[in-house]
């Protein structure tokens, strides 16, 4: 899959999770879930209320960290806020004008790693007392609670420690919570697994790659054309990113390949929705219900 995005966690926890094992190193999907209903279905929440349920849920863990003894700082939801996610092709020419491929946003990025004080602290702790911290954070049931995903895989995760204590305090219920965030997480990245490998997109990307041959950039597709700039940093002049990074851009449009993977992400997206009602209405549900929690949560903090 032609694809590269800014690294993203998906809970508050999970950042201070990387930067700890950074450190050390130097239930399933209901029976029911494709039946017709006539419930009530809740609006998802938006973007805003995204971000004060991650402060929120950030809160919390500090809180719970604190308790056991550590100390840990929240992270920056965005912390490079000019950072975007283009996961089939780069179709923004004044982004690509700007940044290339965002190497030098990658920089930053590792920059901002180096200097983070949750890894340094982490650093500072030893090993022993660092896996103390993974404990607390984690608890040391990893896989007490399994969730089955539509792939058929398994994940799972552990029902103790602070993590699990600030979803439980936020969302109300930690399973049905785990189970809804697994499984939507999942058929996202199923979607566009499913756009990559239509007909309709490999022949998109064959007009692209004509209209890059066409401006002297012989590339069969956009990720080998991005991989000299991110796969091996330094081998390219900034120029050369930018030049070859703005014709992916302009290509996408003039092909007709940004339309096509757009058509295709909607389509294949409201049919895993579909397909798979209960998941993403039980995380709307639980999102929309802790509102109200993460505002009290977040205006004491």
């Amino acid at each position: 899959m032609a694809r590269f995005r800014r690294a993203r966690a998906t809970s508050a926890a999970s950042l201070l999770a990387l930067a700890l094992a950074a450190a050390t190193v130097g239930g399933c999907s209901g029976a029911g879930e494709g039946a017709k209903t006539s419930l009530s279905v809740p609006a998802p929440v938006s973007a805003a209320e995204r971000s004060l349920l991650y402060d929120a849920e950030q809160t919390l863990v500090q809180r719970c960290m604190s308790r056991h003894g550590f100390t840990v700082w929240k992270v920056p939801e965005h912390p490079i806020p000019e950072q975007r996610d283009f996961p089939y092709v780069l179709d923004d020419v004044a982004w690509a004008r700007e940044h290339g491929y965002g190497s030098d946003l990658e920089r930053r990025a590792r920059a901002l790693r180096a200097a983070d004080p949750n890894r340094r602290y982490a650093q500072s702790l030893g090993a022993e007392r660092r896996a103390d911290a993974m404990d607390a954070l984690h608890g040391r049931k990893r896989n007490a609670l399994t969730v089955k995903l539509p792939s058929g895989a398994e994940v799972g995760r552990s029902d103790e420690g602070c993590t699990a204590e600030a979803e439980t305090e936020l969302y109300g219920n930690l399973v049905a919570w785990f189970r809804a965030e697994a499984v939507t997480q999942a058929l996202s990245g199923l979607r566009r697994s499913q756009v990559t490998a239509a007909p309709a997109y490999a022949g998109a990307v064959h007009a692209w790659s004509a209209c890059m041959r066409g401006r002297g950039l012989p590339h069969p597709d956009p990720a080998a054309a991005r991989a000299r700039f991110l796969d091996a940093p330094g081998r390219a002049t900034p120029a050369e990113e930018r030049r070859t990074a703005v014709a992916e851009a302009a290509c996408a449009l003039s092909s007709g390949l940004s339309r096509t993977v757009g058509r295709l992400s909607s389509r294949y997206g409201d049919a895993l929705k579909a397909e798979h009602p209960l998941a993403f209405r039980e995380r709307d549900r639980l999102q929309r219900a802790a509102l109200p929690r993460g505002r009290a949560i977040t205006s004491t903090d």
